[in-house]
């Protein structure tokens, strides 16, 4: 039976959730249900606003909204051909609705029809009293078209109606940055900040512009107006860390990055900013310190295990270096940072198979820097493998064809192999990259025993005379 309204809980969530677990019918506005609906749906429960669409139409069956909001449900779950039916029976009943069209805008999205799903949206933006939404969604769509000026003057728009819009404000920052527009971004902000000047987002924003263009002192200004803003907001405590190690204040970005750990739970990456801002000043027991706290915070961040391991390696320890990127290796044996570095501390310690093997795991994982290859064709080389070695240079060579270093190594591999015939076309194509010779010295200086001194002069006679 139908409860009278002093029987039933008040709030509308709580007397629906009350409803469902007892046999009683309660009644409810086709408002109400709206209310309960959107609150499933913006918790991400959809079966529960299902239960509430569904005993809505019951008592409401001829409420638009309500059938909306099924509609939306139904693009939620990708039955769109189902949407398209209920929206045109809603449109012959009333075709002024503008949620229709921004339900139609929202089917075309996912059918990856961005333009149709802006044309919908247009016909919404001239029915509509909440034009606010119909332009997030707008932006949303040239963002979707990588148009980030049609996306920016969007959601430019959507700050006008609110201006404590933070989510279309970050929107307007990241179009700015895409069309490399940095100045535009900086007086846009500093005119926003004119209006709002205790908004710590816009500050924040505004000093890692700042920081981009090399503008230090601003940007340490503006993190600091952020702050004032916002004594607990962590990024800008963060953010001005970052500057104050640019401008060399380095015990003042430790401080700052230690406002983060104590505000909040502590995180990797300020013990890693803490940790090579000591490094800079010489104090390796804190450095050390700061590190190892960051791979115990987080083993999975490179840049910790790459911290720790470049201290040891710049010391020459490398057998502490080599255990802690074998530890790293051990948690991520995917990673081509890792196996680079590997190579690099077995090179050090002389074990030359061990670094080739290493240097094989990066490339085959997706390094193809440049010193990665010279470095291998070096360790190869070391170990006499003259055939990988052309192999490896020739590979290189395919990421960096205009390298002249890696064209002389090449010549190098081939005179040690005693193949002068390729080594003279080899010296040739080196001589193309370098014109003006000036890396002509490599090949003496890496090859020392197989160079000969008048055979490289006479091919360089040839070809002056050639020429």
């Amino acid at each position: 039976m139908a409860l009278e309204s002093n029987e039933r809980p008040n709030q509308p969530i709580t007397k629906f959730e009350s409803m469902l677990k007892t046999d009683d019918i309660y009644f409810f506005d086709a408002e109400d249900f709206e209310d309960i609906i959107h609150h499933y749906l913006n918790n991400g429960k959809i079966s529960l606003a299902k239960k509430g669409i569904k005993i809505g139409l019951q008592q409401h069956p001829d409420a638009t909204e309500l059938k909306l909001l099924q509609v939306e449900v139904l693009v939620f779950e990708n039955e769109l051909a189902k949407a398209e039916q209920m929206l045109d029976e809603l449109e012959l009943i009333d075709a002024t609705n503008d949620e229709i069209f921004i339900q139609r805008a929202n089917i075309l999205s996912k059918q990856d029809n961005h333009q149709g799903a802006i044309n919908m949206l247009q016909k919404a933006l001239l029915l509509s009293d909440n034009s606010f939404d119909v332009h997030s969604l707008m932006g949303m769509e040239y963002l979707f078209m990588d148009d980030f000026k049609l996306a920016k003057d969007n959601f430019i728009k959507c700050l006008e109606f609110d201006e404590q819009d933070y989510s279309s404000l970050y929107n307007v920052v990241y179009c700015f940055e895409f069309l490399e527009d940095h100045e535009g971004a900086i007086y846009f902000l500093n005119d926003y900040l004119e209006r709002n000047p205790y908004c710590e987002v816009a500050w924040h924003q505004l000093g890692k512009l700042y920081h981009a263009e090399k503008l230090y002192a601003e940007a340490l200004a503006a993190f600091e107006f952020a702050i004032i803003s916002d004594d607990v907001f962590l990024g800008a405590y963060f953010e001005k860390g970052k500057v104050l190690e640019k401008l060399g204040r380095l015990e003042e970005a430790i401080e700052s990055y230690d406002t983060t750990i104590k505000i909040e739970d502590p995180t990797s990456h300020a013990f890693l900013r803490m940790g090579r801002c000591y490094e800079k000043l010489g104090n390796d027991e804190m450095a050390k310190y700061y590190f190892k706290q960051t791979v115990r915070e987080d083993p999975l961040l490179d840049k910790g295990w790459l911290a720790i391991t470049n201290f040891y390696y710049r010391k020459k320890q490398y057998s502490e270096a080599l255990h802690n990127i074998n530890r790293a290796l051990n948690i991520d044996g995917e990673n081509p940072l890792y196996w680079k570095k590997c190579a690099e501390i077995n090179y050090g310690l002389s074990q030359y198979d061990q670094a080739d093997y290493a240097y094989k795991q990066a490339v085959e994982l997706g390094n193809y820097e440049l010193d990665t290859w010279k470095k291998w064709a070096a360790v190869v080389f070391k170990l006499g493998d003259v055939h990988s070695g052309l192999e490896i240079v020739k590979q290189g060579l395919e990421f960096h064809p205009n390298n002249a270093h890696l064209h002389y190594t090449l010549v190098g591999f081939y005179l040690t192999a005693q193949d002068t015939i390729n080594a003279r076309i080899c010296l040739l194509d080196a001589l193309k990259v370098d014109k003006k010779r000036k890396k002509l010295y490599l090949l003496e200086k890496h090859f020392p025993d197989v160079v000969d001194v008048h055979w490289v002069n006479t091919i360089l006679a040839q070809k002056n005379k050639t020429s």
